[in-house]
């Protein structure tokens, strides 16, 4: 069903909007400019990520203002102001040097939603060397191996993460040197070959000079899954922190006193850039949650921290849809103003969804590992069209494109036709290489464009509107589909709470159109039940692009951040290889 555009309004606005005009901020934006908007290293040293988040505000008026508010998993609460921020993170540099930790040298974290992992995070870009944060819940090989890419100097993690995922591989990790261990859980002394994080950071200094930044140094490795082979590690810069800032202030919309909660882990590059960088160089408070997630816990935390600007994963929020509005409506949310998705397509139920249940829509945008920022988005002031990514970013210069038989590229300037969604480089957090894959870098880029491997189509007002996968598109009998637009119809039916959709190889069709749904409590997977939904997907799709199967799962296959992995289901239905499947979530 076509979704109405959800109209906005001076009428709407809690807060102006920093953007109000989108064509007239188009016009008048600069890179130049936007740089302006930060400090750079006094004396004119350069750029550096931590000086921007923290310390030009410990020494201005901000000090005193809360930076980061802590959620212990357990109920404790710990706050840390911007001068905290600045003293911790300088006694981590200090450590971090009187461990022969030295620029461009490799510091992982592996460690939950704490507090030390992202006062390592400032230190070591004090310090100047690359920061990479793994998720907590990857297994050893995973593990092993963003390690042994990236070459790890030093390690800091948790006494019960090293005991169960790092202890036994030490042995293939000779380059790695340190291995820190903080957290709650940690006994001092009582692990061989590691050392005390908390009673290093505390025969640390206190004070700690920046030095000299050039723009282009590497400041954060994150690593993102191939469909095969070894995952790949996106290298970002210092300057990256020019696209963090502002797009922090375009597409999230912060004000200065924002409470601002991003539900992503830092073990994914969301959670650095939008929940570490972003809200601490606009000088806002963040929450942080340590907990998983619970319908009921994250309502709490969003009524009882009063948090203004909101920005979480679409798998989230259809959970969130699944426990019902009826939850929603018995918590205070009223100083929510402005709440955002990311991670994978938000469905135009659940946005319609959100403003019936929460009071406000959620305003979905579109960005990549690869990217470092938010390259498209809904804006605060915009109409949103539900199923769209929006709009993108003053700055950001996006084209539909297709590759032509003799490997060029040629820009499809035709509205509503599919192609490949493809970047002018030039903002500043494009990343600048895949660790040590020149030629996977290469590959990605032809006819001056960064290919995103994303399909998409732009419609008459300029709103981008995603397909799918390069590769997870499904070619039936002459047709193009996207599995995106499949699943949202199903996600239509009141049974469905997930589906995924896979084409499937077919004698005739080439391929045919089959889905995965996995049902809302109260419905059995019954063969009337299937018959019900391939008739339902038949009268809104047409015959052509509505699926000829139906399968019903307990689960979709999906990463810890959030995306459907429609290669894994596709891979499982056909008995083929399953690839990378190191960060798929555990089920």
């Amino acid at each position: 069903m076509p979704w109405e555009t959800i109209v906005k309004s001076p009428r709407d606005w809690a807060v102006a909007p920093n953007l109000r005009d989108y064509q007239q901020a188009r016009r008048a934006f600069s890179w130049e400019d936007a740089r302006r908007d930060l400090d750079g290293l006094p004396g004119g040293r350069g750029l550096n990520i931590a000086h921007e988040a923290v310390d030009r505000h410990a020494s201005g008026p901000r000090a005193n203002h809360l930076a980061l508010r802590w959620l212990g998993k357990d109920g404790d609460t710990r706050d840390f102001t911007y001068r905290d921020l600045h003293a911790l993170s300088n006694r981590f540099a200090n450590v971090l040097h009187t461990l022969g930790v030295s620029k461009g040298d490799r510091v992982y974290v592996l460690a939950g939603r704490i507090p030390e992992l992202y006062i390592a995070a400032l230190g070591a870009w004090k310090l100047r060397a690359v920061f990479c944060p793994l998720f907590s819940a990857f297994g050893p090989e995973p593990i092993r191996a963003r390690l042994a890419i990236g070459r790890a100097k030093l390690l800091l993690t948790t006494q019960s993460l090293y005991e169960r995922k790092i202890k036994a591989l030490r042995p293939a990790l000779p380059f790695l040197e340190h291995i820190l261990l903080a957290g709650d859980d940690h006994q001092p002394t009582s692990v061989p070959d590691t050392a005390d994080y908390h009673r290093l950071m505390e025969n640390a200094a206190t004070s700690y000079a920046i030095q000299p930044t050039a723009p282009e140094d590497p400041a954060l490795l994150h690593f993102t899954s191939g469909t095969t082979g070894t995952p790949k590690g996106a290298v970002h810069v210092h300057g990256a922190v020019i696209a963090h800032h502002i797009t922090g202030k375009l597409a999230l919309d912060f004000h200065p006193e924002d409470i601002f909660w991003c539900t992503a882990d830092p073990g994914w590059v969301t959670g650095t850039s939008y929940g570490i960088i972003a809200p601490l160089t606009s000088a806002i408070t963040s929450v942080i949650d340590e907990g998983d997630f619970d319908a009921e816990r994250w309502y709490s935390i969003l009524q009882s921290q009063k948090v203004t600007v909101w920005y979480s994963a679409p798998t989230a929020i259809r959970m969130l849809m699944k426990t019902g509005a009826a939850i929603a409506r018995q918590y205070d949310l009223r100083s929510l103003r402005f709440l955002a998705s990311v991670g994978e397509p938000l469905n135009p139920e659940a946005v319609v969804w959100s403003k019936e249940a929460l009071g406000l829509p959620f305003h979905d945008n579109w960005w990549q590992t690869e990217t470092g920022g938010i390259m498209i988005a809904n804006f605060a002031a915009m109409d949103i069209r539900p199923g769209s990514m929006g709009r993108p970013l003053p700055g950001i210069d996006a084209a539909i494109v297709r590759r032509t038989d003799v490997g060029a590229v040629e820009e499809i300037r035709e509205p509503g036709v599919q192609g490949e969604l493809a970047l002018r480089p030039g903002w500043p957090s494009m990343f600048r290489a895949y660790w040590d894959e020149p030629e996977r870098y290469q590959k990605c880029f032809a006819g001056g464009f960064y290919l995103t491997g994303d399909l998409a189509k732009r419609d008459t007002d300029g709103y981008f509107w995603f397909i799918g996968r390069k590769d997870d598109v499904i070619k039936t009998s002459g047709h193009l589909i996207g599995p995106f637009e499949v699943e949202s119809v199903l996600l239509e039916h009141q049974a469905v709470a997930e589906s995924g959709v896979i084409g499937k190889p077919d004698p005739v069709a080439f391929e045919v159109v089959k889905a995965f749904v996995v049902l809302h409590e109260g419905y059995e997977p019954t063969e009337a039940l299937q018959r019900e939904l391939l008739g339902f997907a038949r009268s809104r799709l047409g015959a052509a692009v509505a699926p000829k199967e139906i399968a019903f799962l307990a689960a979709l296959p999906r990463t810890r951040s959030g995306k459907i992995m429609r290669r894994l289901l596709k891979a499982r239905e056909l008995g083929l290889p399953e690839g990378d499947i190191s960060t798929l979530e555990a089920g």
